[in-house]
């Protein structure tokens, strides 16, 4: 699919398909790659579960139904059940990320142990806490760490409400949820209620979040200065020096620290320069001194620093609703 095309994607429910009926709109993966043609049949659970894990969207300029064809039964859409996630805001991680957002069942989500969770408190909503995913029990709890500030454990009573939002892979999802009970042995952590259902929308591919971070750059020739990066995504950074680096082209190493989950981590990333511009002279720094802004691709990214450079700019993108 074509970009224009990808920023349309909608959740399908699994609810929303039926065993051995043909599919009422193309299915797609989260990247946009067709994984079942409109009309084709969902022929078996293993196929439908195979769906599943690798993620139902469908393009909303395609949402209608087509006419079903005679002597097939239709069955209609279910309702939306906002009531149950009516206090949770529709997800929006950054101004023109997010496409239309949908309610789906707390069982259709594939949140991996260790994702990183925002909680927000309904009370003071400025107040927000960096978390990781324990697990759940189903109908019962979803597990995170203790929320933390400053290297410490923060105080939650039970019943303490919370806006708890969620990025997985290129869905942001967002939900309500109380204090259950708070475990200080062996470890610190949290119960939080479990939700029946979750708001869910689809992130715009290479939405970036707004930072403001000290890195260090050095290039192959040795050649290192200090830039400011300014913006982040999974596929690259922007930042601002005062030197024009290099010409673009050039491979080189962005090293810079990141809070994450209550946790400093220290990334130190393979990247191409791709472009290299001067900003207008009003946006000199407070010394004077011309900006030059550097773009960065970033190339070979590990397994361990893809996850960390993941939760970090979930994160920040959460900060921003």
């Amino acid at each position: 699919m074509a970009d224009s095309d990808s920023v349309s994607l909608v959740p399908i429910r699994a609810a929303e398909l039926t065993l051995g009926q043909p599919v009422p709109w193309s299915i797609y993966n989260d990247s946009g790659e067709l994984l079942l043609a409109r009309g084709n049949l969902v022929e078996s659970q293993n196929q439908l579960d195979g769906l599943v894990q690798q993620g139902l969207f469908r393009n909303e300029k395609w949402s209608a139904r087509p006419p079903a064809a005679a002597g097939t039964p239709t069955r209609p859409s279910e309702p939306v059940k906002a009531a149950r996630v009516s206090d949770a805001p529709a997800p929006k991680p950054a101004a023109a990320s997010s496409t239309q957002e949908t309610v789906v069942g707390m069982d259709e989500v594939r949140w991996q142990i260790g994702e990183v969770l925002s909680l927000q408190l309904q009370e003071s909503p400025g107040v927000r806490y960096g978390v990781s995913l324990i697990g759940h029990i189903k109908n019962k709890s979803v597990l995170v760490t203790a929320p933390m500030q400053d290297g410490k454990y923060i105080f939650v009573r039970e019943g303490q409400s919370f806006v708890v939002r969620v990025f997985s892979g290129r869905r942001a999802y967002a939900f309500t949820a109380a204090a259950l009970k708070y475990q200080h042995s062996p470890h610190a952590y949290l119960h939080l209620s479990y939700p029946r259902e979750v708001r869910c929308a689809v992130i715009r591919q290479g939405a970036r979040a707004k930072i403001n971070l000290v890195a260090s750059v050095s290039l192959d020739d040795a050649h290192s200065a200090a830039a400011t990066l300014t913006d982040l995504s999974m596929g690259g950074a922007s930042g601002v020096m005062t030197q024009t680096l290099a010409k673009k082209g050039v491979r080189g190493r962005l090293k810079f620290k990141v809070h994450v989950a209550g946790e400093d981590k220290y990334l130190n990333l393979e990247m191409i320069l791709r472009s290299v511009e001067r900003n207008p002279a009003d946006n000199a720094n407070g010394n004077g001194q011309e900006e030059i802004r550097h773009g960065f691709e970033f190339v070979d990214v590990s397994v361990t620093d893809r996850l960390i450079l993941s939760a970090f700019v979930h994160q920040k993108l959460a900060e921003l609703d």
